[in-house]
């Protein structure tokens, strides 16, 4: 056997794997399109949830927090807190829970990080906990690892 590779071998190895990986870089992306379609149709994006990010970003939420895995690592991941809070059984009370928490903040708590008290309106608030109640119903299929419970 030639110890040696030869242009046209190498050739078609370079060619055949740019296939072979272009072809898998296509599926892959077919299946993300078909997933973020699935979940427009499942768990659709309505007015109240596009408000309730708004007010996430116009407060910068995600310079402490994460959503899905993204933003900061200061404090706690927000995907799943409204089942956290009871939201699927009881979304008056998880609800009113959120709304409590966010009103008691900054707690004072010694040797924690503190959140501000950003004086939410009663709308503001409605529409955040309308936010991360529809992130809680995405299937992030696992994802952050680490999430609470």
């Amino acid at each position: 056997m030639n110890d040696v590779l030869t242009k046209a071998a190498a050739r078609n190895i370079f060619y055949g794997g740019t296939i072979f990986f272009f072809a898998i870089f296509i599926l892959l992306v077919a299946d993300s399109f078909r997933e973020a379609r699935l979940i427009e149709v499942t768990n659709p994006i309505t007015a109240q949830v596009a408000a309730g990010k708004r007010v996430w970003e116009r407060h910068a939420c995600f310079d402490c927090h994460t959503l899905f895995g993204e933003g900061a690592r200061f404090a706690p991941e927000l995907g799943k807190v409204w089942l956290k809070y009871g939201g699927a059984t009881d979304p008056d009370t998880a609800r009113q829970a959120l709304k409590g928490w966010f009103a008691a903040q900054p707690t004072g708590v010694e040797d924690r990080h503190q959140m501000p008290n950003f004086h939410l309106s009663d709308k503001d608030m409605d529409d955040v906990i309308a936010m991360l109640a529809w992130a809680s119903r995405v299937n992030t299929q696992g994802w952050p690892p680490h999430a609470p419970k």
